[in-house]
């Protein structure tokens, strides 16, 4: 059965006088920029009757009419064992594991492999109900292609004291990456905005209209044709490591999406990126106590290591 789009029209108000479409359809109908620009791009836009470009400026009194978008189809969680998930914390309150690679945390449109949600459902586990149904529990996320360590919340009190920290950047995240040659300098800051990659849909790019992304790296071992470094994120954007790290030249090993040689990676025998979540500290929610937990590399990022560290000898 065919459904009949619903279009909304409204006056431009006079303090959005200038503003780009995009930047004028999030603020007046509530869409993120990005999905303020994607529904332009598909001519969903009109401004006075005439379809407009997301970066066209509209002025005070013009009519603006957006077809809204049709809502989402609803996401199952099945419940599905993860082989090689480990839970190396559980109390009343958290779960901490170590995702493997290619798991995703939670069901999205699209995404048909096993999700931390599911594995945990499948193991008997009852997380918090807060958040939408696909993602209850979830505070955090890790990319499908990087293994590590995650909390999960499993009371309504750790859910939103968790997102908290996590908003106000007290949890302390702590990632190891191998990437290709010898940042200078060996520690450092990345400071650049992180949006979505504006010819492609599936990555991400340091781009001016992107929220603000800031990363701090430092050196722990250098090799002939890469660099071990410790990484600490202040914010976490979608991958953002993955994506400062490019804009750096300095891609993670194994990173064909942002650039890495796959030459290498094939030599490496590595099929997704050298990232690891190693180590993630927070207040415990429970007892306010600071907890800490550490995850060692897992088998396909030891060998590539340890086949870099043998060649630089």
């Amino acid at each position: 059965m065919s459904t009949i789009p619903e279009i909304r029209t409204l006056p431009v108000p006079d303090g959005l006088e200038g503003e780009r479409v995009d930047a004028a359809i999030s603020r007046m109908f509530g869409f993120s920029r990005t999905k303020a620009a994607e529904l332009a791009a598909a001519g969903k836009v009109q401004v006075d009757g005439s379809v407009v470009g997301k970066s066209e400026r509209v002025h005070g009194g013009a009519w603006l009419e957006v077809e809204m978008p049709a809502p989402p189809t609803p996401v199952q969680v099945v419940a599905e064992p993860v082989e090689g998930m480990e839970i190396i914390h559980d109390d009343d309150d958290v779960l901490v594991i170590v995702k493997p690679v290619g798991v995703a945390a939670h069901p999205s449109p699209g995404w048909t492999g096993t999700t931390v949600i599911g594995g945990l459902a499948a193991a008997g586990y009852r997380i918090s109900t807060s958040g939408a149904a696909e993602r209850q529990g979830i505070v955090h996320r890790l990319d499908v292609g990087t293994s590590g360590l995650m909390v999960v919340a499993k009371s309504e009190r750790a859910y939103t004291s968790l997102k908290t920290q996590f908003r106000e950047r007290t949890v302390d995240k702590r990632y190891h990456a191998l990437v290709q040659g010898h940042p200078d300098p060996m520690s450092g800051t990345i400071d650049a905005p992180v949006g979505r990659h504006p010819n492609h849909d599936y990555k991400w790019a340091v781009v001016a209209e992107g929220k603000p992304s800031v990363t701090h790296y430092d050196l722990i071992e250098a090799f002939r044709a890469a660099s071990l470094l410790d990484i600490k994120l202040e914010t976490g954007r979608t991958h953002q490591i993955r994506v400062h790290m490019s804009a750096h030249r300095h891609p993670c090993v194994g990173d064909v999406t942002y650039g890495a040689d796959p030459t290498m990676a094939k030599r490496l025998g590595l099929t997704r990126q050298w990232l690891h979540a190693m180590r993630l500290g927070f207040t415990h929610p429970g007892d306010g106590e600071w907890v800490e937990f550490e995850s060692p590399y897992p088998d396909d990022l030891q060998h590539a290591l340890g086949v870099i560290r043998a060649e630089s000898e």
